[in-house]
C-alpha cells in the first residue's frame, strides 16, 4: 500500500440500505477469502495500533474485526480503506500539552449494527485535552430505543472513569500531591438521558423496560462526587468518532477535538 493514493477518512459513509452496505456479513453467493490473503493479520496489527496512538480509526477496526470467520472481498477492501488513510496520515499522533483540562465524552450508536439491531458505544476520556482511554464496541444486549443504548454507554463509560479515577489518584499520591477530590465530568448528547442519570431511575413507560442498574450505578458515582453528568450538543460530542462512519469535515474537528496532531517535520 505504500504506493496507493491517501485517503482522508478511515471508511467510506454506510449506506442506510441495508443491502447495499458494504460492511454487511458474507452472504450465501460470496466467496470466504482464504488463507492466502493475510485479513487477521491485518486486523491483528490495526488492532495493536487503534488500542495505542491511533483512536481514530477504532470504529472501522471494530467493524471489521467482527468478519474475520468469514471476510469476503467487501471486508478486505475496507482494510486496504483504513491502510490508505494512515499513508496518508502517517505523521498523526496524539500530543499531550501542558493543560489540566480533563473530562469524558460518551455517546451510543443507535442501530449501528442494522443486521443484528445491535448498538454501538463509544467513549473517549481526556487529560490534558488529549485522549488517555477510548472505547468503540458493539453493544452486547438489543436498546429498544436510542435512550436505552445512550444509558448503556453512560454505564460503561461510568465503569472506565472508576477505573481512571483509581489509577491516577495512586499515581497523585505515590508523588506526595493532594488528590483532586472533584468529580469528573462525562459529557452526553441526549438530555433526557442526562436528566434520567442525575435524578435516578424512575420508572415510567420509557424506562420500565431498562434494567434498573445501569441507572443505579452511576447514580452512585454521582452521590459520591466522582461523576458529574453534563450536557453538550452533539457536534460537539468527541465520542461520535468511535460510533459511526463520519463526513470528511466532521471526522476531521473530532480527531483535532480528542487531541491528535501532525508532527512537524523538521
Amino acid at each position: 500500500m505504500d504506493k496507493a493514493n491517501p485517503l482522508s477518512t478511515p471508511m467510506v459513509v454506510r449506506s442506510l440500505n441495508v443491502e447495499n452496505d458494504p460492511f454487511r456479513p458474507c452472504e450465501d453467493n460470496e466467496e470466504v477469502l482464504g488463507p492466502e490473503v493475510p485479513y487477521l493479520s491485518a486486523i491483528g496489527a490495526l488492532m495493536y495500533l487503534t488500542n495505542c496512538t491511533r483512536p481514530d480509526i477504532s470504529f472501522a477496526v471494530n467493524l471489521l474485526a467482527r468478519f474475520s470467520s468469514a471476510p469476503t472481498k467487501r471486508h478486505w477492501n475496507g482494510i486496504k480503506h483504513i491502510l490508505r488513510y494512515l499513508r496518508g496520515t502517517v505523521d498523526l499522533g496524539l500530543f499531550y500539552p501542558n493543560d489540566s483540562k480533563e473530562g469524558g465524552y460518551a455517546v451510543a450508536g443507535y442501530l449501528s449494527d442494522p443486521h443484528k439491531a445491535k448498538s454501538q458505544t463509544g467513549y473517549v476520556f481526556m487529560n490534558g485535552g488529549t485522549a488517555i482511554s477510548w472505547r468503540s464496541q458493539k453493544q452486547t444486549l438489543v436498546a429498544t430505543s436510542s435512550n436505552h443504548a445512550e444509558v448503556i454507554a453512560l454505564h460503561e463509560a461510568s465503569r472506565e472513569c472508576v477505573w481512571l479515577r483509581s489509577m491516577s489518584q495512586h499515581i497523585v499520591t505515590s508523588c506526595g500531591l493532594e488528590k483532586d477530590r472533584s468529580p469528573t465530568p462525562i459529557h452526553e448528547d441526549n438530555a433526557a438521558c442526562v436528566s434520567q442519570m442525575k435524578e435516578g431511575y424512575i420508572k415510567s413507560d420509557r424506562t420500565k423496560h431498562i434494567p434498573p442498574r445501569f441507572f443505579a450505578y452511576t447514580r452512585d458515582l454521582i452521590k459520591d462526587n466522582q461523576v458529574e453528568m453534563r450536557y453538550v450538543q452533539s457536534s460537539n460530542n468527541s465520542a461520535d468518532l468511535f460510533t459511526k462512519a463520519l463526513p470528511t469535515a466532521t471526522f476531521r474537528k473530532h480527531v483535532h477535538d480528542i487531541g491528535m496532531r501532525h508532527v512537524r517535520r523538521m
